[in-house]
């Protein structure tokens, strides 16, 4: 073989053994990406999944202090028959979750404000928003349209937090009404009240 056919040759397979590096870094370095992007989808799947409100009851309902109840599937048909007043003041009604929070320290408490925040930020609107060092109060929906199918009413004060948070259908005017304290109190105390009539006495909420 003479000296020009070796140097073609040595050339060809340099030449070749460069493109086959080549494609091996490239490829390395999509597959690489590929594993960036989908662990960075991971992480906001489960932030998304971490910011809702039943990942927030789920984690805070065993907490010291705590009262809290849902109302679960096989006693939804109990919500059918709530007051008229309640359906009244809010509207038709197919879901119901209540957490309350009472003698918590402020670093707690501003831990629950910060994490209502994140779950309000997960697909709500808030329609009402109030920061002041002894009182946070939050009003937030999620809307279908011209009709409010989630609402989460959060309230914090030095000496006691709540979360509410009502699914069903309801109507938007009648949820900012909840901006004036009272007319939300009255409505409040009104749900629970009906609720509690409607359920035996062995599955009271308030034990």
């Amino acid at each position: 073989m003479n000296s020009d056919a070796i140097m073609h040759f040595y050339f060809f397979s340099s030449s070749n053994l460069c493109k086959i590096n080549l494609t091996c870094i490239f490829t390395i370095i999509i597959f690489k990406m590929k594993k960036i992007v989908l662990v960075i989808s991971l992480g906001f799947l489960l932030m998304s999944c971490g910011s809702s409100f039943q990942s927030f009851y789920n984690n805070h309902k065993a907490d010291m202090g705590a009262t809290s109840f849902q109302v679960p599937n096989f006693m939804k048909a109990v919500l059918s028959n709530i007051s008229p007043e309640v359906k009244h003041a809010i509207g038709n009604i197919s879901d119901f979750k209540y957490i309350k929070f009472e003698k918590i320290d402020v670093l707690r408490r501003q831990n629950l404000i910060a994490e209502m925040s994140a779950v309000t930020k997960s697909g709500f609107t808030d329609i009402f928003r109030k920061n002041e060092s002894d009182n946070t109060r939050i009003i937030s929906v999620r809307e279908l349209g011209a009709v409010v199918t989630d609402v989460i009413i959060f309230n914090s004060t030095e000496t006691e937090t709540t979360a509410y948070y009502l699914q069903g259908n309801f109507d938007p005017d009648k949820i900012k009404s909840f901006t004036d304290e009272a007319t939300f109190n009255n409505f409040s105390n009104d749900l629970m009240q009906s609720y509690q009539t409607n359920i035996t006495p062995s599955f009271n909420p308030q034990n």
